[in-house]
């Protein structure tokens, strides 16, 4: 098992040069994009940058014709401040009833209209 140069008391703020790397040529050839949630700490400046360019690689993606959905409050927040909102093609505040509904469940909110369909 590898061992982690992480100790206990450690902290990670945001992912890594290289994770950013595979993140970003992972979206390159992605056809549907589900982001919720940040890469870190984002709103602390020295933590921003792993957030910030998948927030720019889910835009570049949607240009290339992928759906991108984002999802929570955070993710939000990140892709206006990467200047990216405009791009993507469907943002939500909502990211736990997001998840939610995507895994299949009841929500509350929804329920009465879905009584109305019937």
């Amino acid at each position: 098992m590898a061992r982690s140069a992480v100790g206990p008391a450690d902290r990670i703020g945001d992912i890594g040069p290289v994770t950013r790397d595979v993140f970003t040529r992972e979206l390159e050839s992605a056809r549907t994009i589900v982001w919720n949630g940040p890469m870190g700490i984002f709103e602390a400046p020295p933590f921003a940058q792993g957030t910030l360019a998948v927030a720019v690689a889910v835009a570049a993606a949607c240009r290339d014709g992928a759906t991108g959905i984002v999802g929570g409050g955070d993710s939000a927040a990140a892709v206006e401040r990467a200047g990216v909102a405009d791009e993507i093609t469907h943002i939500s505040t909502g990211g736990g009833a997001a998840l939610e509904f995507l895994a299949g469940a009841e929500l509350p909110g929804l329920a009465p209209l879905e009584e109305v369909e019937d």
